[in-house]
């Protein structure tokens, strides 16, 4: 704390002066060009880490959701997968290398672009993974993407609701009007394809998302979707619309790391669904 409040009185004082102001600026620059190089299953991926926080995303790689790279791991090669919530693309990256996917990522978040962006780019992925810099919702419609850190790389927004990923009023710190559309929507208005599979991570909203997408359900292969079993909302929500599109819940899990939790993550899982 005491490091932290000198750095920051210095930042203020030494932003005064011209000289400050170059220096910042060359500590900015620097800081964007700092990349961490992941290895996992003999893949070897670069990822930019700006801040604390990426450098944690990237360093728990392999133990933060073990889940979700197995289940990437056995995607069939070529598989057509919508990253929806993709954050700054670390499993928009794993799953396009890994089992050569054609990706959509669908990420809104004005702070976690740039490093989405980046990430393809180190990656050599800039003309394989196709952006969306769009929010989903249960409607198309203009609406707020509320969010509770403006951290490269950060999580816990919500788009069209004032609930975050617990149920509870979202604890807002930054907000913006932009313009969303429902699952289904993205294929009749965007004219995507249906996709094979979808990973999908919004914070408390994927049943909202679910609802929007009945035909887009229908058709893909199988779902993994991140639900808080103590949001009783969330959960009977989700399971009615995935049972009604013919998906079987295969399992859910959580990493070691959310189960050892002390936090109201431990009982948030990634459910996997399947088409018998």
């Amino acid at each position: 704390f005491l490091v932290r409040r000198i750095l920051e009185k210095s930042i203020q004082t030494l932003g005064t002066t011209k000289v400050g102001r170059i220096a910042f600026e060359q500590m900015v620059n620097q800081a964007m060009q700092r990349t961490q190089v992941v290895t996992h299953q003999g893949l070897e991926m670069r990822f930019s880490v700006p801040n604390q926080l990426n450098h944690f995303r990237v360093t728990t790689f392999a133990t933060k959701e073990p889940e979700t790279l197995e289940w990437i791991d056995q995607l069939p090669e070529n598989s057509l997968v919508w990253d929806i919530g993709a954050n700054v693309g670390l499993y928009t990256v794993y799953a396009a290398l890994r089992r050569k996917s054609r990706v959509v990522a669908f990420e809104p978040s004005v702070f976690n672009l740039e490093l989405l962006t980046r990430n393809l780019y180190l990656n050599h992925l800039q003309d394989t993974v196709t952006l969306l810099p769009i929010a989903l919702s249960d409607q198309m419609g203009s609406n707020t993407l509320r969010m509770s850190s403006t951290e490269w790389g950060g999580a816990l927004s919500t788009f069209g609701k004032d609930i975050g990923w617990d149920g509870q009023p979202i604890r807002e710190i930054f907000a913006f009007p932009t313009y969303g559309l429902s699952l289904d929507q993205a294929v009749e208005v965007l004219g995507l394809d249906y996709p094979d599979y979808i990973k999908m991570d919004v914070d408390g909203i994927e049943h909202f998302l679910l609802q929007g997408g009945p035909e887009v359900l229908k058709q893909i292969k199988g779902i993994l979707v991140e639900i808080n079993d103590d949001f009783e909302e969330q959960a009977g929500l989700a399971k009615k619309l995935l049972e009604s599109a013919g998906l079987e819940l295969l399992e859910k899990r959580h990493s070691d790391m959310v189960a050892q939790s002390t936090s109201s993550f431990a009982n948030t899982f990634n459910q996997i669904w399947s088409r018998p």
